[in-house]
């Protein structure tokens, strides 16, 4: 009870709603949301996604927020508390995030080098052929912004929950919403017309986006769209990793849970909804349904710095912007990662935050020197189960979201529904929201 007592916590619900909407508004949202949104027919994506947002990932959500407050424990050290023999589970939960954020920093270092590119004028550069290619291959430059989105990840995690978590979130989430709606209002208005006479607008593009097309829907498309929408579920929410039960062990006893977890929904999924919007919109214009087959990295540094020139001499502004907002982004969800860790090696080891922080920067700083390095030194080829031919950034990337968050997800599920039962959860959820009937819960 005194570790409980002098365990940090969040000052009001409305930094926890930040906090927790800034870990899921990240890279994911962004790159990958209007990415699958245009490959698997737009509007049908869309209503998937809704659809499993509002259950699957509500009940995901809000089991794995409560599990932190009701324990007070990190994700590593929660499992255990709910449940002896299910320790592992935390182990593999403590372990996604460890996998993710060398690799996430190595990728915040790719925005940043792109933000200043296009703060400094030089977008047309970034939108050269190889400029991408030329950059992550190097052996330093990669390696530098990787530490300076390192570092400035660690000094937030380092200020703690109060003053550097929730201070942070409090000021760069309402700066990103206002960037993405920005962005999301110009991709609407614009218009370009290629060499062939043809003319796209950003409304036509916005049509391919939230318009469903059934065109050459079969039973195998169907279940496509609804994996790729429970897995984008994952990046969207940020379930399975940990975060949210670490976030939960600093939310107070007071707050009303069912509430802030609706927030942190509508946050998540209009965000997500105007990544689209922001995205779709303007590569259909400038480059038609061919440009919206990117995705990932291909879809961020190459295809839209290709759509920024080709909107003439505003695209330096707009590109600007538009890396600022994901810079953002970037960050916010790269401190809900190292937070998972860090608040899981101060309760199993019982060290202070500065060490806990320390020995996590250090362990990401050599992991992300490795994942630089795979484009170069350490670089190979390798074939995935899923076809994809991948480096070290790969190779971690598939390991983390297609073996162990979909372990965690199912782990936290069987646990709760079957071995300790709903109203585990539904109690803790009760002692400040309405009551909610059985009936009405379900996991």
């Amino acid at each position: 009870m005194k570790k409980q007592a002098k365990r940090n916590s969040f000052k009001g619900s409305i930094g926890f709603v930040l906090a927790a909407a800034g870990s899921a508004v990240g890279l994911g949202n962004i790159w990958r949301f209007p990415y699958l949104a245009a490959k698997d027919g737009g509007g049908i994506f869309l209503v998937f996604y809704i659809a499993l947002a509002l259950t699957f990932g509500f009940t995901l959500l809000i089991t794995e927020v409560t599990i932190g407050r009701k324990t007070k424990q990190s994700p590593l050290m929660a499992y255990e508390k709910i449940h002896k023999k299910w320790k592992n589970l935390g182990v593999i939960s403590c372990l996604v995030p460890i996998i993710i954020l060398p690799y996430y920093c190595v990728i915040g270092g790719w925005v940043f080098k792109y933000f200043l590119a296009y703060l400094t004028g030089n977008g047309t550069s970034a939108a050269q052929d190889g400029f991408f290619t030329s950059f992550i291959s190097g052996n330093y430059e990669p390696v530098i912004f990787l530490v300076l989105f390192l570092f400035a990840t660690s000094f937030v995690i380092f200020r703690g929950v109060n003053k550097g978590i929730e201070s942070f979130s409090k000021i760069l989430m309402p700066i990103l919403i206002l960037f993405v709606i920005i962005i999301a209002v110009f991709s609407l208005t614009i218009s370009y017309t290629d060499e062939n006479g043809i003319t796209r607008t950003g409304m036509q593009g916005l049509m391919v986006y939230v318009v469903p097309n059934f065109n050459g829907m079969t039973v195998k498309s169907f279940f496509t769209v609804l994996l790729d929408a429970m897995g984008q579920l994952f990046f969207s929410l940020s379930v399975a990793m940990g975060i949210m039960i670490a976030y939960g062990s600093y939310v107070s006893d007071s707050a009303d849970l069912k509430k802030s977890i609706n927030q942190i929904e509508i946050f998540d999924t209009v965000i997500a909804f105007l990544a689209g919007v922001m995205i779709i919109p303007a590569v259909f214009t400038f480059a038609g349904t061919e440009g919206m087959e990117a995705s990932g990295p291909s879809l961020m540094f190459v295809s839209l710095p290709k759509v920024f020139a080709a909107m003439g001499s505003i695209g330096n502004v707009v590109g600007c912007l538009f890396f600022a907002m994901v810079l953002f982004a970037a960050l916010t969800s790269s401190i809900s990662v190292m937070e998972a860790i860090v608040s899981s090696f101060m309760d199993k080891f019982k060290i202070s935050r500065a060490k806990a922080a320390s020995i996590e920067t250090i362990i990401a700083l050599i992991a992300g020197v490795v994942v630089c390095l795979g484009y170069n030194i350490f670089y190979f080829e390798l074939k995935l189960p899923n076809g994809t031919v991948a480096q070290v950034l790969d190779v971690m990337d598939y390991i983390s979201n297609n073996f162990f968050m979909p372990l965690v997800a199912i782990g936290t599920c069987i646990l709760i529904g079957w071995i300790v039962k709903p109203q585990t959860i539904i109690d803790e959820v009760e002692k400040t929201a309405q009551k909610w009937a059985e009936k009405d819960y379900t996991i």
